[in-house]
């Protein structure tokens, strides 16, 4: 549900770990996280709830890590604890700008943050805190992005906003193809018969079996996030 406004009432923002690097080959630009945080912020001011999922590929990705001939188990709760790491960092800049957060991770790390618990996270977002939900699902196997679509329905989000570095949704890779075609509209289920590759299948089909509108923009172009959850046309909306 958005307000007259058009703005979003709640969303959840999903931000790959990547995202945060900048022009850095790993880790966090602390320029871009800053960027990033504004538009957090000015969103939360201006009254729609956020809830955030972090991946944790600038840092360390499990699944690479176990091509590489490590335990694929091990590998990925090395990556969840990766973007716990991520989350600290954004919950950092958004305190600096007087925002409140909490983060919340699927994996017990009491002295750091807060066990994800619904029923908390929920309250946290009505208070007007941004909730940053860290370790993915907590279960190896599982993205962020499954982690995303799952924290969304949980929460009652009403779009999952997928930040990535391309404006939309092509019918073939842009990068390889210039003659590539954005949707402005698609479907769940042409994303999944041509894999689009927006986000893993798993993530997909949990948004199309709960009607949950995935929204996919350029989180490198200013003002972009800050349009995306204030319920603006940009990028490309995936729906039934």
């Amino acid at each position: 549900m958005s307000d007259k406004q058009g703005r979003y009432r709640r969303v959840l923002l999903k931000l790959s770990g990547e995202a945060l690097m900048g022009e850095l080959d790993y880790g966090i630009e602390p320029r871009v996280i800053q960027r990033i945080a504004g538009e957090i912020a000015t969103a939360r001011n201006a009254g729609v709830e956020i809830a955030i999922v972090v991946g944790g590929g600038n840092i360390f990705r499990g699944e690479g890590l176990a091509r590489s001939g490590m335990d694929r188990v091990t590998g990925d709760y090395m990556g969840m604890l990766a973007t716990v790491m991520n989350a600290l960092a954004i919950q950092d800049a958004l305190e600096s700008l007087k925002v409140f957060a909490r983060v919340m991770s699927a994996l017990k790390i009491n002295q750091v943050c807060e066990d994800y618990i619904r029923r908390r996270a929920v309250r946290h977002l009505e208070k007007g805190r941004v909730v940053i939900l860290a370790a993915g699902t907590g279960n190896p196997f599982f993205t962020t992005d499954t982690a995303a679509s799952l924290r969304a329905i949980e929460i009652g989000a009403d779009v999952l906003l997928k930040a990535t570095k391309v404006d939309g949704v092509y019918d073939s890779d842009p990068m390889n193809n210039p003659a590539a075609k954005r949707y402005e509209t698609v479907s769940y289920d042409t994303v999944l018969a041509d894999k689009l590759n927006v986000m893993d299948a798993t993530a997909i089909v949990m948004c199309r079996d709960n009607n949950l509108p995935l929204r996919v923009f350029d989180l490198t172009r200013e003002n972009a996030l800050l349009q995306a959850m204030s319920g603006d046309e940009i990028g490309t909306i995936v729906t039934a």
